[in-house]
This record gives structure tokens, sequence and C-alpha cells, in this order.
């Protein structure tokens, strides 16, 4: 059965949609600054093949230059120069021996694949490896001219990385208040408009980002750390606060409203204040109109339950103006404290580990590794069999092209194609009506490196075009026509489009393969944070569940739009995968508001018995967690529901009202939550695994 999947949709679809760019202008401008300097100081002074390498090496290194710290940002723009200086210099010395260079291809290709194990940032150092592994070999030269060609196109990237930290001595924690600003901003919108029902609690990947940012691999050192860190807490709290209002207000319309609104200004002049680096002057003055807000809400009769996490929110908003305070124009006047220890689940397992882990048939990394080795051998065996002109452009093509997933394999192709064929025509019509200067040259290609730039997150084949251009303005400063060749490229760029699809077409890897274990796995990640819960004083142990839930849930998102994207996934799969994760979303979204609970004074007494509840349905989760890999079903727990009022009429006898009413609702909600999953993996038990 056909998940309605269209070849014409998904081709419209394709060359039409658009996203903001993510990019901010000021990085494609020196992104493009790294570029063009150094070719036009190596022209003026008479020698450009200097000044080319160079602008090269920035050009392949453009990509590394990502948002984070400027420690990790220079770490990672180091491994991506040292790399392409590297592949650079085996393609000069070995570009000439065929056998040789598909050797090299295929090592070149396996590991460059294998580097997605660990994220996007370390995949475009191996893609640029391959990318100038096969374009040095074009114009092989003599073991010097390796040398110097090599260093050349390390010395571009460097340069790059130099622009890149250039603001490090002036604006050290930049990164940090940015990341902060995001997510504030963020909790305002959420603390504005709650989300509706079978949404994904927001902010999953701004938190994960900020948390990278703060706590991560080559995370910044300084005195202002420690308020960053504390606005972490801060954020991770307010959040919390925030699902539970937005729960516990349910049916209640309008309850509250007035002090969202008001929380939401607070938020906002926050951030403003991070991303100005100044005192929070108009966070202060929201912040005291919050706290009337509080205290005409809390003077007559509070909404039952919601008046202890008014409360709480009230508190931890100050903190944050306090905070921002701090960590703005006064965060290195605060002493030196013992740094916060880094949470298990950031920190960086081996590298070694990871990959021997990946090294099987059944792994995605594994099997794109196999493929980008297969393909880019072929690649540039075929363009040097063939003597293709300009044949660099296939395995160059192919290696761009080719993605772990269809969806994005099959996107980037068709985009490659279209893009490429349009750079060329805008090319040649600009070139033609441009004067004949190295100026206006000069001035053509700094404006499509910044569009390229610019663009690549908004829309590939635009930016493809732009880059296209970019490349045949380039190489025209080392004597190539670049009105000459046009149908060579468009070929080379179409053959090695059709030559990554095809390969993954042979040998796949389908989504719909590994959705049923992204999906247990986000399941587990629920019933790991509801285990947690059950223990209310271990907070470190919360903190760290609820991040691992994050990044499950994450994934399991990412697996069903891969899915969503393929031709044939079975209906009955897809609508399993979809229902799961909303379903997931309304039991994440339950459990941080029981989470918001725990550390209310009156629940200490009453949480035992709550506790006991919650590993019961914690438990009932894991066992659905493990039918669904198992393509079984397995009943619903009978007595969850039971047990849920039992609980309910015994809190009602014995603890405060209001957090009687909160654990009963929220109680009620979680029983909801996994009977529904129960019933959703039961009946879609035969979906094909």
């Amino acid at each position: 059965m056909s998940n309605g999947y269209s070849l014409r949709a998904s081709v419209i679809e394709t060359l039409i949609r658009t996203k903001r760019p993510d990019v901010p202008m000021r990085v494609a401008l020196r992104n493009t600054a790294a570029v063009i300097l150094p070719l036009a100081l190596g022209i003026w002074s008479g020698h450009p093949q200097v000044g080319i390498g160079i602008a090269a090496g920035a050009l392949d290194t453009m990509f590394s230059d990502q948002p984070g710290p400027y420690q990790q940002r220079l770490s990672r723009l180091f491994l991506a120069a040292l790399a392409a200086g590297v592949a650079s210099l085996v393609g000069f010395l070995i570009g000439n021996y065929v056998a040789p260079m598909a050797l090299a291809c295929a090592v070149c290709g396996f590991a460059g694949g294998m580097l997605v194990v660990f994220g996007p940032d370390i995949a475009r150092v191996g893609m640029t490896s391959m990318l100038l592994l096969v374009i040095t070999a074009a114009t092989p030269t003599d073991l010097r001219g390796a040398f110097a060609g090599g260093g050349l196109i390390f010395a571009g990237g460097m340069l790059l990385a130099v622009f890149s930290i250039a603001a490090w001595p002036l604006q050290r924690y930049r990164p940090e208040r940015a990341a902060l600003a995001v997510v504030f901003r963020g909790l305002a919108e959420l603390a504005r408009k709650p989300q509706k029902d079978g949404e994904a609690p927001g902010l999953t990947d701004a938190m994960n980002t900020l948390q990278v940012t703060l706590l991560g691999r080559h995370h910044a050192h300084g005195r202002a750390m420690e308020a960053f860190r504390v606005l972490l807490e801060l954020a991770e709290r307010i959040r919390l606060e925030l699902v539970a209002i937005a729960e516990l207000e349910s049916g209640r319309h309008g309850v509250g409203e007035m002090f969202r609104n008001d929380a939401s200004r607070v938020l906002i002049a926050a951030a403003d204040a991070l991303d100005a680096a100044e005192p929070p002057q108009r966070a202060e003055r929201a912040l005291a109109t919050l706290q009337a807000s509080e205290r005409a809400l809390l003077s007559g009769a509070p909404p039952i339950g919601i008046g202890a996490h008014i409360q709480a929110l009230s508190g931890q908003l100050a903190a944050v103006v306090r905070n921002t305070n701090w960590a703005g124009s006064r965060g290195e006047e605060r002493a030196q404290r013992a740094e916060t220890a880094l949470p298990k689940t950031l920190r960086s397992a081996s590298a070694l580990s990871i990959l021997r882990a990946n090294v099987t048939p059944g792994s995605v990394a594994f099997r794109h590794a196999v493929r980008c080795a297969v393909v880019l051998t072929v690649a540039f065996v075929v363009s040097r069999h063939f003597a293709l002109p300009h044949g660099y452009w296939l395995p160059m093509t192919a290696a761009i092209v080719l993605r772990p997933d269809f969806a994005a394999t099959f996107n980037f192709g068709l985009l490659r194609v279209v893009g490429t064929v349009l750079g060329l025509l805008l090319t040649t019509f600009v070139l033609r009506i441009t004067p004949d200067a190295v100026v206006a040259h000069l001035a053509v290609m700094a404006l499509l490196c910044v569009i390229f730039r610019y663009l690549a997150g908004a829309h590939y084949g635009i930016a493809v075009a732009a880059l296209t251009g970019t490349v045949v303005v380039l190489l025209s400063f080392e004597g190539v026509d670049p009105f000459s060749a046009m149908s060579d490229r468009v070929l080379n760029t179409a053959l090695g489009s059709a030559l990554a699809l095809l390969a993954y077409l042979l040998w796949p890897s389908w989504e719909r393969h590994q959705a049923r274990s992204a999906l247990s796995e986000m399941l587990c990640a629920y019933a790991d944070y509801l285990d947690a819960l059950v223990a209310p004083a271990d907070v470190a142990t919360r903190y760290e569940v609820r991040t691992r839930t994050r990044t499950a849930r994450t994934n399991a998102q990412a697996s069903v739009d891969r899915m969503r994207a393929e031709p044939g996934t079975p209906a009955v799969l897809l609508e399993l995968a979809e229902t799961l994760y909303a379903n997931g979303n309304r039991l994440a979204r339950t459990s941080m508001a029981l989470e918001s609970l725990i550390d209310d004074a009156s629940a200490a007494q009453a949480w035992p018995h709550v506790g006991a509840f919650i590993r019961e349905a914690s438990a009932a989760l894991r066992a659905q967690s493990g039918a669904l890999t198992r393509t079984e079903a397995v009943a619903p727990p009978p007595a969850l529901r039971e047990h849920q009022r039992a609980l309910a009429e015994a809190l009602a006898r014995g603890v405060d009202r209001e957090l009687a009413d909160a654990v009963e609702r929220l109680t009620d909600r979680l029983t909801d939550n996994v009977d529904t999953i129960a019933h959703v993996v039961a009946r879609r038990s035969t979906a094909p695994a």
C-alpha cells in the first residue's frame, strides 16, 4: 500500500520550496572577504596562482564557519582546513595515476561518509576532502608544487578562520549570549501563545543548541560563564512552568492570560539585553509590572492548581533579570567559581567506539560510507576512462549530491542540475555585459559569493547557481574561458547527480526500516523520564534524562519527516509513526507538568504515592516500546485507570487541595496518554517492519 508519494509533486515542491536564510549577512560578507581579498592581492602583486589557491581554500571551507563559541569554531575550521590541505596534497601528487587515485577515492569516500555519525559539521569536513581530492587531481604536479598547492588551500581555510574569530577579543561571549537570546525569545512566544494539543514541547532544537554551546566540547571559560549556566537552568525551569500552567489552564480559557503576557515581555526584554550586552533596564521595568499582575491575580481566589506555578515562574523571571545583568556588561566582575560539571549526555564518547559501533551493514552511516566510496571511485574512473572534458565535475557533483537518505539525495541532485544550468547561463550573461576588467570580474564574483553563502540554507538551487558562477569566474583568472565548456559542465553535473541517486536506489537505507526503532527509542526515553520523576530529590538525573528525551524526540521527528518524503512508504506505517509522535508530544508535556510539581513544598508527603503510580505508567510505556520493535500487540494496562482514581481519592483526603487537584488532573492525562499509545501500537502491530 502506498503513502501517496508523487514524483511530480516532489519535484515541484523541491523547486519552489524556500526557507528563511539562516546565515547572518555579516557571516556571508566576512566569508566572501576571505575569498576575494587574497585573490585580489594575488592578482595585484603578480602572483595570481597564490591568490587562486588561497581563495579556493577559503571557498571550500566556508560552510564550516558555523555558529558556536569562538574556541569551538576555531577548532572546527582548523580541522576543515587541515583536511582540505591534505586531500589537495594527495590529489596534486597522484592525480596522473588512475589506479592509486581510484584507491584514494575509495578510502576518502568511505572515511568521509562515516563522518556523518559525528554530526553535520564534521560531515562537511569529509565532503570537502572528497571535493578537493578530485578537483586537484585534474591538475597534478610535482612534489614541490603539491606541497605548495596544498599549503595554499590550507592557508585559505585558516584565513577564513581568522575572519570568523576576529571579534573574539572584543565580543568574547557573543555566541553564548546569542544562543540564550534565541531561547528566551522562544520562551516568550510559548508564554504568549500556549501550544496546541499534539505539538512537540517548544524549543527542542534551540535548547539542544544552547546546551552544546554552553556545556559542549570547546565551550568558553570565564567568570561570566557561571551566569550563563544559571540562565540555562532557569530556561529549563521556566519552560517546565509554562507547560504546567498551559496544562492546568486547560478548559479555563483566559485564566492567567495577563500574567503570561507580562512574562512574555520580561523574556523578550531580557533577550534584547543579552543581544546588546547591556544592563536589562527594560526587563526590570517589565518585571515590576509582572509582579504587580502576580499580586493582583493571587490576592483573590487563585485558580486551583495554578497559584504555585505563577509564584514559581515569577521568581524564576526575577532570577533571569538578575543574571542577565551579571551576564552582560558586568559579567566579568563576578568572582570565579567552580565550573558546572558537564552532563553525561553531553560528554564526548570515544570516537573510535562510535565508529566501531557503526561499522555494520545495518548502520545508516556505514551504508552511506560504502555508497560514497563506490560512487566517488566509479565517477572518477568514468571521467578518466572516457576523458571527459572538465571531468572532475562528475565526481565532484556525485560527492556533493549523495546523502544518507533518499529525500536529501533526490532534492540535492535535482537542485544541483537546475542550479548549475541557471548559474552557467547567468554567469555567461553577466560577463557578456560586464567590462572585461579585473575589478569588474572581482565585483561579480564577490556578489555571487555573497548570494551563495547567504541563500545556501534558503534555496539550494539558487545557491548552486551562484556557486557555479563563482567557480566559473574564479577559473577565468587561471585562464579558463568562462564561455566555453558549458555543455560539458551541465553533462557532468547531470551524470554525477544521476549516479548518486542510482547508487542510493541500488543499496538504499529506507527510513521505513529504521522508523520503528526511532519511535521505540522515543518511547523508551519517555519511560526513562517518568522513572526520573519517581525520586523527587534527584534533580541532576531529571536534568540529564530530560536532555536525552529531547534528543530522542528530535530523532523520531526527523525519521518521520524522512519517511514521509520517501516513495513506497506503506500508509499504515506512516500513520503509525505520525500518530505515535503526536501522542508522544502529549505525553512529554504531561511529564514536564508533573516534574514542575516535584519542587512544591507540599509535595514531599504525597510524592511517594504519586511516584509509585508514575513507575507503573512507565513500566506500561516501556512494554509498548518493546512491542513496537517486535511488531506484536501488548494489551493496554487494565489496572492503570483504576489505580489513578484510587490515588486521586487518597490525595484528596490527605494533602493540600490545590496539589491534589493538580496531581489528579495530570495523572488522569498521563493515564490517557499511556492508554492511547498502547491502543495505537496494538491496532498497528501488523504494520510493515
